[in-house]
């Protein structure tokens, strides 16, 4: 090899080494040192607040159909008052809708009254998750120097409010659960600054905290009683840096007296909420399965 393809040779290597030292000094710098700069805490639970439930949605569609067909009843009366000639097709048509009426006042009488049962107050607990003893946790897998590598990162910074309603467990409800993604932590610094500088950029005050907003609760069952442990799934919006996805956690809590104590569960893919993995050496093959897990303690909150 020639003297000049050495020293172009020579420039490369050089070059290479350099670029790749300014990605790891700007990981390194950006990714900063994890410690949380805004104080944790979601959003409270009223529990003065019915919970909504398919009955509410069944009056308010009634009420607002019976709304409609009045102010029908009511243009048509006037067209008949003004109208004396007024033929026979339209009373059909009045007179119809008179009875489309009663029956639809009716139903939502009957269905308000159901209703004003199912969603009567909650006496329920209202539990507050605590850190101590608490995690949350993201498991994927990649190849780290060749070897394939299961990475888990971990945070006890998680907050929310859960409500459970002992005698009608339909009325429980579940607030909006705060992560603070910033202090997730692996066995690795390195990964941990890239996590927070280019993947997460938790780094940033904008992006700090993952959100979790339940829209609903499925599989409650009828009664709970105390110390026993139920299943049931959990369906919201959970939101990771500015992208916002629908998720559903598989969830088992048992209530004990003095606190409640469960888990919950869901997958998600890298490509959901586009997270993508800088450039390093040594790493490959990092999965776009990514699991999510929290493991909650959360105690009653004083009256």
């Amino acid at each position: 090899m020639s003297r000049r393809s050495l020293n172009i040779l020579g420039i490369l290597i050089l070059m290479g080494i350099t670029a790749a030292v300014s990605v790891f000094a700007y990981i390194y710098m950006v990714g900063g040192d994890g410690r949380a700069t805004a104080t944790l805490s979601a959003p409270t639970i009223d529990p003065s607040t019915p919970t909504p439930n398919v009955l509410e949605t069944q009056v308010a569609d009634l009420q607002a159909t019976n709304a409609a067909l009045s102010t029908v009843v009511a243009g048509s009366g006037s067209v008949e008052a003004t109208n004396e000639a007024t033929t026979d097709a339209p009373e059909a048509t009045v007179e119809a809708t008179s009875e489309a009426t009663a029956e639809s006042q009716a139903a939502t009488e009957e269905a308000t009254a159901e209703a004003a049962v199912a969603v009567a107050a909650s006496g329920g607990t209202l539990y507050r998750i605590e850190t101590t003893g608490s995690q949350v946790s993201f498991t994927l897998t990649e190849d780290l120097r060749g070897q394939p590598t299961t990475v888990v990162g971990t945070t006890d910074q998680v907050a929310g409010d859960i409500l459970v309603d002992f005698t009608t467990p339909a009325n429980s409800k579940l607030g909006v659960i705060r992560i603070n993604a910033r202090t997730l932590s692996t066995d690795q610094e390195f990964r941990n600054r890239a996590i927070r500088s280019e993947i997460l950029e938790s780094a940033s005050e904008d992006y700090q905290f993952i959100e979790f907003t339940p829209t609903s609760i499925t599989g409650l069952p009828d009664t709970v009683v105390v110390g026993s442990t139920i299943n049931f799934q959990v369906v919201g919006d959970l939101k990771i840096r500015d992208i916002t996805q629908t998720v559903t956690f598989d969830v088992s809590v048992t209530a004990g007296e003095d606190k409640l104590e469960g888990t919950a569960t869901t997958g998600v893919t890298r490509a959901q909420y586009n997270l993508q993995i800088p450039n390093a050496p040594g790493v490959a093959n990092v999965s776009d399965d990514v699991t999510l897990d929290i493991k909650f303690v959360a105690s009653p909150v004083p009256a």
